[in-house]
């Protein structure tokens, strides 16, 4: 959530986030009377109570005739508390309610506009051309299907549509990638950890997936329970109602667990594959910082990531999100996009996101320094979210016998292969 005094101080730079982000601007303004309701009844409710106690310091003081009218007084004193103290609690209840739905403040550098109205910022590797070397590519599943790798036939007869098997050497791959990931990630200072795929629903709230994107989040009902569309969910949570010491900041975490998407509203996108699904396993990055050096360390993550997806010797291009396609938690969003041959455009394989001190005021993470407390700052960034980087890789580097290259940096952990070859024509 965003500072309160911020609002009151400067509400036409909120409003003019809102509008950026196509989102409801009147809720500045109800946000602004709640707010102003909560501190006049909070106010009225002290006035109140101080002067209930100086009567009741009065009352045994007072003569006969005057103890009767004082309490008179004092009955309608408690009523008047009590009713005070009502108002005083629906006030706060809803200034927090309407807190909770209003998005980050956007970076004043974000491009504004829609899904397509990105900015590129930078461009790395060659795209490949298939038709001078002498033939037409395969798409990420036929050469799965050939080298024995993935399986969606049999995915979804036994979860449904959008599910999947890695098999063989698809399975080798995905832990080979994981495992180079987070090789990246520890040799950068990372803490590697292995992130609970269920959280409770201040988990999930705290870190803003329970707003525009509820939609797309598997819910228990039973247990009252989440699941994770990313182990961002469980490391923003991991400090929760905790306050750091600066000198032990930054602390820097990559997350391993798998992930769970409804997809709602992706019905004909996608729908070959393995790149977009409901389950799927992915390294995360996250940074609790000081909020001084939010964007510096937004930078420090792109930069890990391009030196991953280099290290895949993907061609890739690097974009600056829109404002309508940001997600609420994010002020400032960084896409990295690798060209996948057979769609014959780049699509998203990681991102990073500076949240500002958003999630840590809704999950009560502040850092002291010195005699002073405060919000800290959270970051994220994806390292490598699994099938993607596969689709990516098994178009990129494919020969045309359907076998594909795989890249330096992941043969020590295939047991030295350099090429995964077809079992099946």
């Amino acid at each position: 959530m965003i500072d309160l005094r911020l609002l009151r101080e400067d509400p036409d730079r909120v409003r003019a986030s809102q509008r950026a982000r196509g989102e409801d601007v009147a809720l500045v303004d109800s946000l602004l009377s709640a707010d102003e309701r909560r501190r006049s009844s909070g106010v009225r409710f002290d006035e109140l109570r101080a002067e209930q106690k100086q009567l009741g310091k009065l009352i045994p003081k007072a003569t006969a005739d005057e103890k009767a009218e004082l309490l008179k007084r004092a009955e309608q004193l408690k009523a008047d508390v009590k009713a005070a103290d009502a108002e005083r609690d629906a006030a706060d209840a809803e200034t927090h309610e309407l807190l909770l739905r209003l998005g980050n403040l956007v970076h004043p550098d974000v491009p504004v506009g829609g899904e397509e109205d990105f900015v590129t910022l930078e461009t790395h590797g060659t795209i490949r051309d298939f038709g001078a070397e002498g033939f037409e590519p395969k798409d990420h599943l036929e050469l799965g299907q050939l080298l024995g790798a993935i399986d969606v036939e049999r995915g979804a007869k036994v979860s449904g549509s959008r599910f999947y098997f890695l098999t063989g050497v698809g399975a080798l791959l995905e832990l080979a990638l994981v495992n180079a990931a987070m090789a990246q990630a520890t040799a950068a200072g990372f803490t590697p950890m292995l992130t609970p795929a269920l959280v409770r629903p201040q988990s999930m709230a705290g870190t803003g997936f329970l707003g525009q994107a509820a939609q797309d989040v598997y819910h228990l009902d039973k247990d009252d329970l989440y699941l994770v569309g990313t182990s961002e969910v469980a490391l923003a949570a991991y400090h929760m109602d905790e306050i750091l010491d600066a000198d032990k900041l930054p602390l820097r975490y990559a997350g391993f667990s798998p992930c769970f998407r409804r997809e709602a509203g992706s019905h004909g996108k996608d729908t070959r594959g393995i790149f977009r699904v409901h389950q799927f396993d992915k390294v995360e990055m996250f940074s609790y910082v000081d909020p001084e050096d939010t964007q510096a360390e937004h930078q420090r993550l792109l930069a890990w990531e391009k030196q991953w997806l280099s290290s895949l010797e993907l061609p890739f291009r690097v974009i600056d999100v829109a404002s309508g396609d940001l997600g609420s938690s994010a002020a400032r969003k960084f896409d990295c996009e690798a060209w996948i041959p057979t769609q014959g455009k780049y699509r998203e394989l990681t991102s990073t996101s500076d949240c500002t001190e958003f999630q840590s005021r809704r999950l009560s993470i502040r850092v002291r320094d010195g005699k002073q407390v405060k919000p800290l700052a959270t970051l994220n960034g994806t390292l490598c979210a699994v099938p993607r980087t596969i689709v990516a890789i098994l178009e990129n580097h494919q020969l045309a016998d359907g076998s594909v290259r795989v890249p330096e940096v992941l043969r020590p952990y295939l047991g030295g292969r350099e090429v995964l070859e077809p079992v099946a024509r």
